[in-house]
């Protein structure tokens, strides 16, 4: 027997009665978490680019084993006066005029080199491993900041929420990528406090910082909302501090919202990366980025536009297969949604 229902989690009271009159038990209930996940599995597209995120941060995660094991090399050793062989002839891995070898789908030089003779394959591989760690260290800055903020604001309202507020609309009132700039320039001249030198924490300190006002507003939001609840006035009732009811009462009701939140910054935060790393006030050289190696490859381009196409492709994978399954994910956690039931 099939039913539908907006909540996904009511029977119908016909339904009910057949089962009382039949003299059998109702069928156990199931939760939102069990619902979303039913909804979850039935999206083949968001499923589909969830694992090639996946398999995108495994490939990137093993560029040590590729760099040592495959390609002999590591991503910062430029080799701009040796050869390779191809089709059995003796290729310069920089020509005399300056332009880099293209791809050799060999085990050295698999995607070609850059300008300096550094093998773009290996460089590809550890630079998805610094966009990914800045931007999952930028998130987890976003999320937690932007959740007691979020909680705080709505929940005491008032000068509180008036002066959290504020701060939160000076940080909207830029545009996310001059922010990034700003705040990056300032930091490579003269650093603050600890936030200084060649340390990728600083990028995403930079970008944590950047999108905090996009998830504390909604979440301030909602906040507002859940305090007017009913059991939140039960736990006022039974003498639980303010601490433990933001906490234990409302931060739990927030969870939908931090979830389906997660991949959404997460893939700005990695976008984000990309621009300031291009523009010269993110990843900073040696170390490699998709950003700065695009910057990079323009030098040479088009005669190894490889040295281009090559990041920007995985950057486009990358941060397209998140927001899909983002989507996707947002849509499995929406309680409005008309879900069918079996028994």
């Amino acid at each position: 027997m099939a039913t539908t229902s907006d909540s996904g989690t009511e029977f119908s009271a016909d339904l009910s009665a057949g089962f009382t009159d039949a003299g059998q038990d109702l069928p156990p209930g199931t939760g939102p978490w069990a619902l979303a996940w039913r909804r979850m599995r039935r999206n083949k597209v968001a499923l589909f680019f969830g694992g090639l995120f996946l398999l995108i941060v495994v490939l990137c995660l093993l560029a040590p084993v590729y760099a040592s094991d495959v390609a002999h090399t590591t991503p910062g050793f430029g080799n701009i006066t040796g050869t390779i062989k191809e089709g059995g002839k003796s290729v310069d891995i920089v020509s005399p005029t300056g332009i880099p070898t293209g791809p050799s789908w060999q085990t050295h030089y698999l995607l070609g080199a850059d300008a300096n003779g550094r093998d773009t394959a290996v460089r590809l591989l550890y630079g998805g491993r610094n966009s990914l760690e800045i931007g999952v260290l930028a998130t987890v800055i976003t999320m937690v900041l932007s959740m007691i903020l979020g909680v705080v604001a709505g929940y005491f309202r008032g000068l509180t929420d008036g002066i959290i507020s504020r701060g939160l609309d000076v940080i909207w009132a830029f545009p996310a990528l001059l922010l990034g700039i700003t705040l990056g320039t300032v930091i490579a001249v003269g650093g603050i406090g600890p936030l200084k030198g060649n340390n990728l924490f600083v990028p995403a300190v930079i970008i944590g910082i950047v999108y905090i006002p996009y998830v504390a507003k909604p979440a301030r939001g909602q906040v507002l909302q859940l305090r007017e609840r009913e059991y939140i006035d039960a736990a006022r009732q039974q003498g639980l501090s303010h601490l433990r009811i933001m906490f234990s009462e409302i931060l739990p009701n927030l969870a939908s919202t931090i979830i389906v939140f997660i991949p959404l910054i997460l893939a700005n935060a990695i976008l984000l990366e990309a621009g300031l790393s291009y523009l010269g006030v993110g990843v900073q050289p040696p170390n490699p980025s998709w950003g700065n190696m695009i910057s990079d490859g323009l030098t040479t381009f088009p005669e190894a536009f490889h040295n281009v196409l090559v990041p920007g492709i995985m950057l486009v994978l990358t941060v397209m297969s998140i927001n899909i399954f983002g989507d996707g994910l947002r849509d499995a956690l929406d309680p409005r949604a008309k879900v069918r039931i079996s028994h």
